[in-house]
Protein backbone atom coordinates (compact mmCIF):
# COMPACT_ATOMS: atom_id res chain seq x y z
CA UNK A 1 0.00 0.00 0.00
CA UNK A 2 2.90 2.28 0.89
CA UNK A 3 4.26 1.82 -2.60
CA UNK A 4 0.61 2.63 -4.21
CA UNK A 5 0.08 5.59 -2.32
CA UNK A 6 3.62 7.22 -3.23
CA UNK A 7 2.96 6.67 -6.67
CA UNK A 8 0.05 7.68 -6.98
CA UNK A 9 1.09 11.03 -5.21
CA UNK A 10 3.84 11.18 -8.01
CA UNK A 11 0.98 10.63 -10.58
CA UNK A 12 -0.82 13.29 -9.08
CA UNK A 13 2.00 15.83 -8.02
CA UNK A 14 1.75 18.38 -11.16
CA UNK A 15 -2.22 19.04 -11.11
CA UNK A 16 -3.64 21.28 -8.76
CA UNK A 17 -6.00 19.27 -5.91
CA UNK A 18 -9.13 21.29 -6.69
CA UNK A 19 -12.56 19.51 -6.00
CA UNK A 20 -13.63 20.32 -9.33
CA UNK A 21 -10.89 18.36 -10.61
CA UNK A 22 -11.32 15.36 -12.43
CA UNK A 23 -8.44 13.29 -13.51
CA UNK A 24 -7.22 13.96 -16.42
CA UNK A 25 -7.46 10.95 -19.63
CA UNK A 26 -3.47 10.00 -19.05
CA UNK A 27 -3.90 10.56 -15.28
CA UNK A 28 -6.33 7.89 -15.71
CA UNK A 29 -4.75 5.50 -17.31
CA UNK A 30 -1.74 5.67 -15.43
CA UNK A 31 -3.58 4.60 -12.23
CA UNK A 32 -5.42 1.70 -14.02
CA UNK A 33 -1.83 0.39 -15.13
CA UNK A 34 -0.28 1.24 -11.10
CA UNK A 35 -3.04 -0.74 -9.75
CA UNK A 36 -2.39 -3.59 -12.29
CA UNK A 37 0.66 -3.62 -11.17
CA UNK A 38 -0.34 -3.92 -7.16
CA UNK A 39 -3.07 -6.71 -7.33
CA UNK A 40 -4.40 -7.76 -3.88
CA UNK A 41 -3.66 -11.36 -2.79
CA UNK A 42 -6.23 -12.65 -4.61
CA UNK A 43 -5.13 -10.61 -8.03
CA UNK A 44 -8.19 -8.10 -7.28
CA UNK A 45 -7.40 -4.51 -7.71
CA UNK A 46 -7.49 -2.11 -4.62
CA UNK A 47 -10.71 -0.04 -4.58
CA UNK A 48 -10.52 3.71 -3.82
CA UNK A 49 -12.33 2.86 -0.77
CA UNK A 50 -9.11 0.58 0.43
CA UNK A 51 -6.58 3.37 -0.63
CA UNK A 52 -8.15 5.99 1.37
CA UNK A 53 -8.20 3.17 4.12
CA UNK A 54 -4.52 3.10 3.63
CA UNK A 55 -3.99 6.73 3.21
CA UNK A 56 -6.07 6.96 6.40
CA UNK A 57 -3.60 4.72 8.55
CA UNK A 58 -0.27 6.32 7.22
CA UNK A 59 -1.26 9.82 7.56
CA UNK A 60 -2.19 8.90 11.11
CA UNK A 61 0.68 6.36 12.01
CA UNK A 62 2.67 9.98 10.47
CA UNK A 63 0.84 12.29 13.26
CA UNK A 64 -0.82 14.14 10.26
CA UNK A 65 -4.26 15.04 9.07
CA UNK A 66 -5.71 12.04 6.20
CA UNK A 67 -8.17 14.89 5.15
CA UNK A 68 -5.59 17.59 4.94
CA UNK A 69 -3.26 15.13 2.13
CA UNK A 70 -3.58 16.47 -1.73
CA UNK A 71 -4.47 12.66 -2.49
CA UNK A 72 -7.24 12.49 0.16
CA UNK A 73 -10.02 14.75 -2.57
CA UNK A 74 -8.29 12.15 -5.38
CA UNK A 75 -9.21 9.02 -3.54
CA UNK A 76 -13.13 10.59 -2.75
CA UNK A 77 -15.87 8.50 -4.29
CA UNK A 78 -19.23 10.25 -5.19
CA UNK A 79 -17.95 13.88 -4.50
CA UNK A 80 -21.59 15.06 -5.13
CA UNK A 81 -22.65 13.64 -1.69
CA UNK A 82 -20.92 16.96 0.12
CA UNK A 83 -20.84 19.52 -2.34
CA UNK A 84 -23.14 21.48 -0.93
CA UNK A 85 -21.24 22.13 2.00
CA UNK A 86 -22.55 19.56 4.40
CA UNK A 87 -22.74 15.78 4.95
CA UNK A 88 -26.55 14.72 4.17
CA UNK A 89 -28.04 11.77 5.42
CA UNK A 90 -31.67 10.19 5.82
CA UNK A 91 -33.42 7.67 7.94
CA UNK A 92 -36.81 6.35 8.01
CA UNK A 93 -39.30 6.24 11.02
CA UNK A 94 -40.96 2.32 11.75
CA UNK A 95 -44.67 1.80 9.82
CA UNK A 96 -47.19 3.30 11.79
CA UNK A 97 -51.29 4.20 11.38
CA UNK A 98 -51.17 7.32 8.97
CA UNK A 99 -54.16 10.27 9.39
CA UNK A 100 -54.20 10.02 5.30
CA UNK A 101 -56.48 8.57 2.32
CA UNK A 102 -54.93 9.85 -0.47
CA UNK A 103 -56.10 7.61 -3.57
CA UNK A 104 -52.04 8.03 -5.03
CA UNK A 105 -50.31 6.91 -1.74
CA UNK A 106 -48.48 3.63 -2.24
CA UNK A 107 -49.86 1.39 1.00
CA UNK A 108 -46.36 -1.19 1.49
CA UNK A 109 -47.35 -2.53 4.77
CA UNK A 110 -43.65 -2.80 5.56
CA UNK A 111 -43.08 0.59 4.88
CA UNK A 112 -44.13 4.49 6.96
CA UNK A 113 -47.00 4.84 4.62
CA UNK A 114 -46.00 6.60 0.73
CA UNK A 115 -42.82 4.78 0.92
CA UNK A 116 -42.08 1.26 -0.96
CA UNK A 117 -39.70 -1.53 0.28
CA UNK A 118 -37.71 -1.38 -2.91
CA UNK A 119 -36.41 1.91 -2.70
CA UNK A 120 -32.93 2.10 -1.37
CA UNK A 121 -33.65 4.19 1.75
CA UNK A 122 -36.18 1.92 2.69
CA UNK A 123 -34.57 -1.16 2.31
CA UNK A 124 -31.85 0.06 4.51
CA UNK A 125 -34.18 1.22 7.06
CA UNK A 126 -35.81 -2.10 7.20
CA UNK A 127 -32.48 -3.67 7.21
CA UNK A 128 -31.79 -1.70 10.65
CA UNK A 129 -35.04 -2.68 12.03
CA UNK A 130 -35.75 1.27 11.93
CA UNK A 131 -33.23 2.23 14.80
CA UNK A 132 -32.31 5.50 14.52
CA UNK A 133 -29.31 5.44 15.78
CA UNK A 134 -28.46 2.00 13.80
CA UNK A 135 -29.52 3.91 10.29
CA UNK A 136 -27.43 6.91 11.61
CA UNK A 137 -24.47 5.39 11.95
CA UNK A 138 -24.38 3.21 9.36
CA UNK A 139 -25.09 5.85 6.90
CA UNK A 140 -22.05 7.80 8.97
CA UNK A 141 -19.62 4.97 8.22
CA UNK A 142 -20.73 4.75 4.71
CA UNK A 143 -19.70 8.23 4.22
CA UNK A 144 -16.73 8.13 5.56
CA UNK A 145 -15.42 4.94 4.05
CA UNK A 146 -16.15 7.00 0.41
CA UNK A 147 -13.55 9.57 1.20
CA UNK A 148 -16.55 12.36 2.87
CA UNK A 149 -16.31 14.47 6.04
CA UNK A 150 -19.02 13.72 8.49
CA UNK A 151 -18.20 17.24 11.06
CA UNK A 152 -21.31 18.98 9.93
CA UNK A 153 -24.37 16.76 9.18
CA UNK A 154 -27.83 16.91 8.27
CA UNK A 155 -30.33 14.14 8.77
CA UNK A 156 -33.40 14.34 6.90
CA UNK A 157 -35.80 11.98 9.10
CA UNK A 158 -38.87 10.50 6.91
CA UNK A 159 -41.63 8.48 7.17
CA UNK A 160 -44.85 10.25 6.48
CA UNK A 161 -46.77 11.95 9.54
CA UNK A 162 -43.90 12.81 11.87
CA UNK A 163 -46.59 14.53 14.63
CA UNK A 164 -48.90 11.39 13.96
CA UNK A 165 -46.46 9.38 15.87
CA UNK A 166 -46.76 8.95 19.72
CA UNK A 167 -44.55 11.70 21.61
CA UNK A 168 -42.58 9.38 23.17
CA UNK A 169 -41.86 7.94 20.60
CA UNK A 170 -40.75 11.16 18.97
CA UNK A 171 -38.77 11.93 21.88
CA UNK A 172 -36.29 8.58 21.74
CA UNK A 173 -36.19 8.68 18.41
CA UNK A 174 -34.62 12.52 18.15
CA UNK A 175 -32.38 10.78 21.29
CA UNK A 176 -30.74 8.05 19.43
CA UNK A 177 -30.15 10.46 16.13
CA UNK A 178 -28.09 12.15 18.38
CA UNK A 179 -26.46 9.67 20.29
CA UNK A 180 -25.50 8.27 17.26
CA UNK A 181 -23.80 11.70 16.37
CA UNK A 182 -21.88 11.65 19.49
CA UNK A 183 -20.65 8.16 19.51
CA UNK A 184 -19.07 7.98 16.02
CA UNK A 185 -15.57 8.32 15.73
CA UNK A 186 -14.46 8.32 12.18
CA UNK A 187 -11.28 7.24 12.79
CA UNK A 188 -12.51 3.84 13.78
CA UNK A 189 -15.84 3.59 12.45
CA UNK A 190 -18.32 1.43 14.04
CA UNK A 191 -19.13 -1.78 12.43
CA UNK A 192 -22.84 -2.27 11.89
CA UNK A 193 -24.29 -5.60 11.33
CA UNK A 194 -27.38 -5.45 8.89
CA UNK A 195 -30.27 -7.52 9.05
CA UNK A 196 -30.66 -9.72 5.92
CA UNK A 197 -31.78 -7.66 2.83
CA UNK A 198 -35.55 -7.69 2.53
CA UNK A 199 -37.88 -9.11 -0.59
CA UNK A 200 -38.19 -6.01 -2.72
CA UNK A 201 -42.13 -7.37 -3.62
CA UNK A 202 -44.16 -4.75 -1.66
CA UNK A 203 -46.51 -6.33 0.73
CA UNK A 204 -49.98 -5.19 0.90
CA UNK A 205 -52.88 -5.10 3.14
CA UNK A 206 -55.61 -7.93 2.06
CA UNK A 207 -58.15 -7.48 0.31
CA UNK A 208 -61.07 -5.23 1.94
CA UNK A 209 -58.49 -4.14 4.74
CA UNK A 210 -57.14 -0.54 5.36
CA UNK A 211 -53.05 -0.20 5.26
CA UNK A 212 -53.53 1.37 9.52
CA UNK A 213 -55.28 -1.95 10.03
CA UNK A 214 -52.70 -4.06 8.62
CA UNK A 215 -49.79 -2.23 9.97
CA UNK A 216 -51.56 -2.58 13.26
CA UNK A 217 -52.14 -6.49 12.92
CA UNK A 218 -48.52 -6.91 11.10
CA UNK A 219 -46.72 -5.09 13.73
CA UNK A 220 -44.82 -7.46 16.48
CA UNK A 221 -44.04 -5.25 19.25
CA UNK A 222 -46.73 -2.17 19.17
CA UNK A 223 -45.86 0.37 21.50
CA UNK A 224 -42.34 -0.56 22.69
CA UNK A 225 -41.97 0.57 25.86
CA UNK A 226 -37.98 1.01 25.38
CA UNK A 227 -39.18 3.69 22.14
CA UNK A 228 -39.07 6.59 25.01
CA UNK A 229 -37.25 9.34 26.38
CA UNK A 230 -37.48 12.09 28.57
CA UNK A 231 -36.95 15.34 27.44
CA UNK A 232 -34.04 15.86 30.14
CA UNK A 233 -31.84 13.15 28.31
CA UNK A 234 -32.78 14.79 25.03
CA UNK A 235 -31.56 17.64 25.62
CA UNK A 236 -28.51 16.56 27.36
CA UNK A 237 -27.23 14.84 24.55
CA UNK A 238 -28.20 18.09 22.36
CA UNK A 239 -25.95 19.54 24.56
CA UNK A 240 -22.95 16.82 24.41
CA UNK A 241 -23.54 17.42 20.22
CA UNK A 242 -22.18 20.56 20.52
CA UNK A 243 -18.83 20.26 21.13
CA UNK A 244 -18.77 16.57 19.07
CA UNK A 245 -17.27 15.64 16.19
CA UNK A 246 -20.16 14.56 14.19
CA UNK A 247 -22.58 17.25 14.79
CA UNK A 248 -26.13 18.24 13.83
CA UNK A 249 -26.16 21.14 11.25
CA UNK A 250 -29.21 20.82 10.07
CA UNK A 251 -32.62 18.83 11.34
CA UNK A 252 -36.04 17.87 9.39
CA UNK A 253 -38.91 16.11 10.08
CA UNK A 254 -41.93 15.46 7.54
CA UNK A 255 -45.31 15.70 8.06
CA UNK A 256 -48.92 17.03 6.77
CA UNK A 257 -50.71 20.24 6.69
CA UNK A 258 -53.27 19.02 9.22
CA UNK A 259 -51.62 17.90 10.88
CA UNK A 260 -49.35 20.65 12.25
CA UNK A 261 -50.95 22.41 15.25
CA UNK A 262 -48.90 25.10 17.35
CA UNK A 263 -47.75 22.56 19.79
CA UNK A 264 -46.58 20.32 17.01
CA UNK A 265 -44.35 22.72 15.89
CA UNK A 266 -42.83 23.85 19.19
CA UNK A 267 -42.41 20.40 20.22
CA UNK A 268 -40.22 20.32 16.63
CA UNK A 269 -38.49 22.77 17.63
CA UNK A 270 -37.28 21.95 20.87
CA UNK A 271 -36.23 18.45 19.30
CA UNK A 272 -33.60 20.37 17.57
CA UNK A 273 -35.50 20.71 14.31
CA UNK A 274 -34.36 23.27 11.43
CA UNK A 275 -36.41 22.73 8.23
CA UNK A 276 -40.03 20.68 7.65
CA UNK A 277 -40.90 19.00 4.68
CA UNK A 278 -44.73 19.15 4.69
CA UNK A 279 -46.31 17.55 1.62
CA UNK A 280 -49.15 20.25 0.23
CA UNK A 281 -49.13 18.17 -3.32
CA UNK A 282 -51.53 20.83 -4.72
CA UNK A 283 -53.11 24.71 -3.96
CA UNK A 284 -56.55 23.61 -5.84
CA UNK A 285 -59.17 22.69 -3.58
CA UNK A 286 -60.75 21.04 -6.07
CA UNK A 287 -57.86 18.81 -6.90
CA UNK A 288 -57.36 17.96 -3.24
CA UNK A 289 -60.65 16.91 -2.87
CA UNK A 290 -60.68 14.57 -5.59
CA UNK A 291 -57.27 12.70 -4.14
CA UNK A 292 -58.61 12.50 -0.79
CA UNK A 293 -55.86 14.45 0.54
CA UNK A 294 -58.27 15.09 3.43
CA UNK A 295 -57.05 18.79 3.52
CA UNK A 296 -57.67 22.04 1.43
CA UNK A 297 -55.45 24.79 0.21
CA UNK A 298 -56.70 27.07 3.55
CA UNK A 299 -54.60 24.32 5.84
CA UNK A 300 -51.80 24.51 3.72
CA UNK A 301 -51.41 28.25 4.10
CA UNK A 302 -52.13 27.93 7.96
CA UNK A 303 -49.41 25.65 8.19
CA UNK A 304 -46.32 27.01 5.79
CA UNK A 305 -47.32 30.46 7.93
CA UNK A 306 -47.09 29.20 11.10
CA UNK A 307 -43.76 27.60 9.97
CA UNK A 308 -42.16 30.85 8.64
CA UNK A 309 -43.21 32.80 11.30
CA UNK A 310 -41.21 30.30 13.96
CA UNK A 311 -37.86 30.42 11.20
CA UNK A 312 -38.48 27.18 10.05
CA UNK A 313 -37.14 26.24 6.43
CA UNK A 314 -39.94 25.16 4.34
CA UNK A 315 -39.57 22.17 2.07
CA UNK A 316 -42.64 21.47 0.27
CA UNK A 317 -44.03 19.09 -2.09
CA UNK A 318 -45.88 19.20 -4.70
CA UNK A 319 -47.49 16.94 -6.81
CA UNK A 320 -48.81 17.20 -10.73
CA UNK A 321 -50.43 14.97 -12.94
CA UNK A 322 -52.87 14.78 -9.94
CA UNK A 323 -56.17 13.22 -10.29
CA UNK A 324 -58.40 15.99 -11.29
CA UNK A 325 -55.51 18.03 -12.82
CA UNK A 326 -53.88 18.78 -16.64
CA UNK A 327 -50.76 19.95 -17.99
CA UNK A 328 -52.51 23.27 -17.82
CA UNK A 329 -54.00 23.46 -14.48
CA UNK A 330 -50.34 22.43 -13.33
CA UNK A 331 -48.74 25.55 -14.73
CA UNK A 332 -51.55 27.75 -12.80
CA UNK A 333 -50.84 26.01 -9.43
CA UNK A 334 -47.48 25.99 -9.76
CA UNK A 335 -47.60 29.41 -10.26
CA UNK A 336 -49.57 30.08 -7.72
CA UNK A 337 -46.76 28.59 -5.02
CA UNK A 338 -44.46 31.87 -6.11
CA UNK A 339 -47.56 34.10 -6.01
CA UNK A 340 -49.29 33.64 -3.18
CA UNK A 341 -47.73 35.42 -0.28
CA UNK A 342 -48.78 32.28 2.13
CA UNK A 343 -46.86 29.73 0.57
CA UNK A 344 -43.74 30.16 -1.24
CA UNK A 345 -41.50 27.09 -0.32
CA UNK A 346 -38.10 27.44 0.40
CA UNK A 347 -37.25 24.32 -0.83
CA UNK A 348 -39.32 22.34 -3.07
CA UNK A 349 -39.65 18.48 -4.24
CA UNK A 350 -41.63 18.28 -7.54
CA UNK A 351 -43.34 14.56 -7.70
CA UNK A 352 -45.47 13.61 -10.77
CA UNK A 353 -48.27 11.53 -9.71
CA UNK A 354 -46.87 7.91 -10.62
CA UNK A 355 -49.50 4.96 -10.30
CA UNK A 356 -48.11 2.08 -8.33
CA UNK A 357 -50.10 -1.22 -7.28
CA UNK A 358 -52.35 -1.00 -4.36
CA UNK A 359 -53.37 2.22 -4.86
CA UNK A 360 -57.32 3.43 -5.41
CA UNK A 361 -55.71 5.58 -8.24
CA UNK A 362 -55.70 2.14 -9.87
CA UNK A 363 -59.38 2.20 -9.98
CA UNK A 364 -59.65 5.35 -11.45
CA UNK A 365 -57.18 4.79 -13.80
CA UNK A 366 -59.37 1.19 -15.29
CA UNK A 367 -61.95 3.96 -15.68
CA UNK A 368 -60.25 6.07 -17.47
CA UNK A 369 -60.49 9.02 -15.32
CA UNK A 370 -56.92 9.46 -14.82
CA UNK A 371 -54.19 9.08 -17.12
CA UNK A 372 -50.24 9.76 -16.87
CA UNK A 373 -48.95 12.39 -18.99
CA UNK A 374 -47.28 11.62 -21.81
CA UNK A 375 -43.57 11.68 -22.23
CA UNK A 376 -43.53 14.97 -23.83
CA UNK A 377 -46.42 16.57 -21.69
CA UNK A 378 -44.29 15.95 -18.77
CA UNK A 379 -40.94 17.14 -20.15
CA UNK A 380 -42.68 20.44 -21.09
CA UNK A 381 -44.36 20.98 -17.54
CA UNK A 382 -40.58 20.15 -15.56
CA UNK A 383 -38.87 22.65 -18.19
CA UNK A 384 -41.16 25.11 -17.09
CA UNK A 385 -40.83 24.24 -13.96
CA UNK A 386 -37.34 24.73 -13.85
CA UNK A 387 -37.49 27.75 -15.55
CA UNK A 388 -39.79 29.95 -13.66
CA UNK A 389 -38.73 29.31 -9.99
CA UNK A 390 -37.30 31.85 -8.23
CA UNK A 391 -33.90 32.38 -7.34
CA UNK A 392 -34.32 32.30 -3.81
CA UNK A 393 -35.44 28.80 -3.76
CA UNK A 394 -34.11 24.97 -4.67
CA UNK A 395 -35.45 22.62 -6.34
CA UNK A 396 -34.43 19.20 -4.73
CA UNK A 397 -36.20 16.88 -6.64
CA UNK A 398 -37.37 17.36 -10.07
CA UNK A 399 -39.41 13.13 -10.28
CA UNK A 400 -39.67 11.03 -7.44
CA UNK A 401 -36.66 7.95 -7.75
CA UNK A 402 -39.51 5.01 -7.66
CA UNK A 403 -38.21 1.71 -9.29
CA UNK A 404 -39.49 1.22 -12.78
CA UNK A 405 -41.07 -2.10 -11.81
CA UNK A 406 -42.78 -0.18 -9.09
CA UNK A 407 -44.34 1.61 -11.53
CA UNK A 408 -47.41 0.35 -13.64
CA UNK A 409 -48.47 2.90 -15.75
CA UNK A 410 -46.36 6.24 -17.14
CA UNK A 411 -42.99 7.69 -16.81
CA UNK A 412 -40.52 4.79 -15.46
CA UNK A 413 -37.18 7.32 -16.33
CA UNK A 414 -35.62 8.41 -13.08
CA UNK A 415 -32.62 10.84 -14.84
CA UNK A 416 -36.16 13.06 -16.06
CA UNK A 417 -34.58 16.03 -14.23
CA UNK A 418 -31.63 15.30 -16.23
CA UNK A 419 -33.72 15.32 -19.53
CA UNK A 420 -35.49 18.96 -18.67
CA UNK A 421 -32.45 20.17 -17.92
CA UNK A 422 -31.36 19.15 -21.16
CA UNK A 423 -34.22 20.54 -23.00
CA UNK A 424 -34.17 23.94 -21.06
CA UNK A 425 -30.72 24.84 -22.13
CA UNK A 426 -31.06 23.20 -26.14
CA UNK A 427 -34.01 25.84 -25.79
CA UNK A 428 -31.63 28.35 -24.55
CA UNK A 429 -32.80 28.82 -21.19
CA UNK A 430 -31.44 28.45 -17.82
CA UNK A 431 -32.40 27.13 -14.38
CA UNK A 432 -32.40 30.46 -11.89
CA UNK A 433 -33.03 28.25 -8.88
CA UNK A 434 -30.30 28.09 -6.00
CA UNK A 435 -29.38 24.31 -7.28
CA UNK A 436 -29.10 25.31 -10.74
CA UNK A 437 -26.43 28.23 -9.58
CA UNK A 438 -24.72 26.67 -6.62
CA UNK A 439 -20.80 26.81 -7.27
CA UNK A 440 -20.55 23.02 -5.85
CA UNK A 441 -17.07 21.78 -6.67
CA UNK A 442 -15.79 24.96 -8.73
CA UNK A 443 -12.86 26.72 -7.81
CA UNK A 444 -13.86 29.86 -6.49
CA UNK A 445 -11.70 33.02 -7.40
CA UNK A 446 -9.80 35.23 -5.71
CA UNK A 447 -12.25 38.31 -5.71
CA UNK A 448 -14.74 38.42 -3.02
CA UNK A 449 -18.26 37.66 -4.34
CA UNK A 450 -20.66 40.30 -4.27
CA UNK A 451 -23.58 40.16 -2.24
CA UNK A 452 -26.88 40.73 -3.57
CA UNK A 453 -30.35 41.26 -1.89
CA UNK A 454 -33.63 40.12 -3.01
CA UNK A 455 -36.78 41.13 -1.81
CA UNK A 456 -40.46 39.32 -1.43
CA UNK A 457 -43.49 39.77 0.92
CA UNK A 458 -45.14 36.63 2.91
CA UNK A 459 -48.42 36.25 4.74
CA UNK A 460 -46.52 37.22 8.26
CA UNK A 461 -44.44 40.22 6.69
CA UNK A 462 -41.09 40.50 4.45
CA UNK A 463 -38.40 38.31 3.42
CA UNK A 464 -35.22 39.25 2.71
CA UNK A 465 -32.87 36.58 0.83
CA UNK A 466 -29.04 38.02 1.14
CA UNK A 467 -27.10 36.28 -1.74
CA UNK A 468 -23.06 35.82 -2.69
CA UNK A 469 -22.32 35.56 -6.08
CA UNK A 470 -19.29 34.95 -8.31
CA UNK A 471 -18.91 37.48 -11.64
CA UNK A 472 -20.58 34.53 -13.62
CA UNK A 473 -23.62 34.33 -10.72
CA UNK A 474 -22.87 31.14 -9.04
CA UNK A 475 -23.95 31.07 -5.51
CA UNK A 476 -21.15 30.97 -3.22
CA UNK A 477 -23.76 31.16 0.36
CA UNK A 478 -27.22 32.88 1.57
CA UNK A 479 -29.07 34.08 3.91
CA UNK A 480 -32.71 33.96 4.68
CA UNK A 481 -33.81 36.73 7.21
CA UNK A 482 -37.62 37.35 8.30
CA UNK A 483 -38.88 40.49 9.34
CA UNK A 484 -42.13 40.00 10.87
CA UNK A 485 -44.89 42.27 10.95
CA UNK A 486 -45.87 43.56 13.98
CA UNK A 487 -49.51 42.30 13.62
CA UNK A 488 -47.90 38.95 13.92
CA UNK A 489 -46.89 39.53 17.85
CA UNK A 490 -49.15 37.66 20.15
CA UNK A 491 -50.62 34.75 17.40
CA UNK A 492 -51.21 31.56 19.45
CA UNK A 493 -48.34 29.73 19.06
CA UNK A 494 -45.53 32.09 18.91
CA UNK A 495 -43.09 32.22 22.07
CA UNK A 496 -42.88 35.73 23.84
CA UNK A 497 -38.90 35.32 22.82
CA UNK A 498 -39.69 36.05 19.20
CA UNK A 499 -41.20 39.02 19.87
CA UNK A 500 -39.76 42.55 18.42
CA UNK A 501 -37.25 40.06 16.48
CA UNK A 502 -36.01 39.76 13.06
CA UNK A 503 -34.94 36.48 12.53
CA UNK A 504 -32.33 34.66 10.41
CA UNK A 505 -33.88 31.72 9.20
CA UNK A 506 -30.95 30.00 7.38
CA UNK A 507 -27.26 30.36 6.90
CA UNK A 508 -25.64 28.23 4.20
CA UNK A 509 -22.15 28.07 2.32
CA UNK A 510 -21.91 26.11 -0.23
CA UNK A 511 -18.65 24.25 -1.83
CA UNK A 512 -17.01 20.86 -0.74
CA UNK A 513 -17.38 20.21 2.96
CA UNK A 514 -14.44 21.95 5.12
CA UNK A 515 -14.26 20.22 8.32
CA UNK A 516 -14.52 21.73 11.39
CA UNK A 517 -11.34 23.71 12.64
CA UNK A 518 -9.90 23.81 9.71
CA UNK A 519 -9.04 26.80 7.75
CA UNK A 520 -10.17 27.85 4.17
CA UNK A 521 -8.50 26.33 1.38
CA UNK A 522 -7.54 28.51 -1.43
CA UNK A 523 -10.30 28.23 -3.94
CA UNK A 524 -13.26 27.23 -1.43
CA UNK A 525 -15.76 29.45 0.18
CA UNK A 526 -16.82 27.32 3.27
CA UNK A 527 -14.20 28.87 6.32
CA UNK A 528 -13.26 32.38 4.41
CA UNK A 529 -15.63 34.35 6.69
CA UNK A 530 -18.77 34.59 4.56
CA UNK A 531 -21.44 33.42 6.27
CA UNK A 532 -19.81 36.05 8.94
CA UNK A 533 -20.27 38.43 6.18
CA UNK A 534 -23.92 37.62 5.44
CA UNK A 535 -25.23 37.34 9.24
CA UNK A 536 -23.07 41.03 9.52
CA UNK A 537 -25.69 42.27 6.50
CA UNK A 538 -28.52 40.91 8.29
CA UNK A 539 -27.68 42.30 11.07
CA UNK A 540 -27.44 46.12 9.56
CA UNK A 541 -31.01 45.89 7.60
CA UNK A 542 -32.74 44.47 10.86
CA UNK A 543 -31.11 47.19 12.87
CA UNK A 544 -32.18 49.61 9.63
CA UNK A 545 -36.08 48.21 9.80
CA UNK A 546 -36.02 49.15 13.68
CA UNK A 547 -35.88 45.40 15.58
CA UNK A 548 -34.71 45.29 18.81
CA UNK A 549 -33.24 41.97 18.20
CA UNK A 550 -32.02 39.51 16.14
CA UNK A 551 -32.68 35.98 16.60
CA UNK A 552 -31.59 32.66 14.97
CA UNK A 553 -33.28 29.31 14.65
CA UNK A 554 -30.18 27.75 14.93
CA UNK A 555 -29.56 24.00 14.63
CA UNK A 556 -27.49 22.09 17.71
CA UNK A 557 -24.46 21.73 15.90
CA UNK A 558 -24.28 25.38 14.93
CA UNK A 559 -24.83 26.88 18.83
CA UNK A 560 -21.27 27.29 19.49
CA UNK A 561 -20.92 28.93 16.02
CA UNK A 562 -23.51 31.69 16.60
CA UNK A 563 -22.20 32.36 20.38
CA UNK A 564 -19.42 33.31 18.75
CA UNK A 565 -20.67 35.86 17.14
CA UNK A 566 -22.08 37.23 19.74
CA UNK A 567 -25.57 35.14 19.97
CA UNK A 568 -26.74 34.25 23.31
CA UNK A 569 -29.29 31.48 24.29
CA UNK A 570 -32.95 31.77 24.58
CA UNK A 571 -35.49 28.86 25.57
CA UNK A 572 -35.63 27.69 21.58
CA UNK A 573 -33.41 30.62 19.84
CA UNK A 574 -30.58 32.17 19.77
CA UNK A 575 -30.88 36.05 20.31
CA UNK A 576 -28.80 39.12 19.57
CA UNK A 577 -29.27 42.52 20.74
CA UNK A 578 -29.07 45.27 18.39
CA UNK A 579 -28.00 48.66 18.85
CA UNK A 580 -29.60 51.78 17.38
CA UNK A 581 -29.00 52.85 14.18
CA UNK A 582 -26.26 55.73 13.93
CA UNK A 583 -28.81 58.79 12.50
CA UNK A 584 -28.74 59.42 8.73
CA UNK A 585 -26.06 61.76 7.72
Amino acid sequence: MEAILGELEEIFRHRPSGEGQPPAGSERRAVDRLLKRYPKAHGETFSKSDLLAGLRLRERRAGRDPEASPLFPRLRKKPLRTASGVATLTVLTRPHPCPGRCVFCPSDVRMPKSYLSSEPGSQRAEQHGFDPYLQTTARLRALTSLGHPVDKVEIIVLGGTWTAYPGAYRRWFALRLFQALNDFDPAAPVEVAPRPAPSLAPELPAPGESYNRAVRRRSRRGEDASENASWTRVEAAQGANEGAHCRCVGLSFETRPDRLEPADALELRRLGATKVQIGIQSTSDAVLGANRRGHDLAATRRALSRLRRLGFKIHAHWMPNLLGSTPELDRQDYARLWSDPALKPDELKVYPCSLVAGTELEEHHRRGAWRPYEEEELLDLLVHCLESAPPWTRLTRVVRDIPSHDILVGNKKTNFRQLAEGELARRGGRGADIRAREIRRRPLDDEAPRLEVLEYPTATGREVFFQAVTRDDRLCGFLRLALPSLSSIGTPGIPEELYGSALIREVHVYGPVAPLGRKRRHGRAQHGGLGRRLVAAAEARARSEGYAHLAVISAVGTRRYYRRLGFTAGELYQHRALAAAPPQK
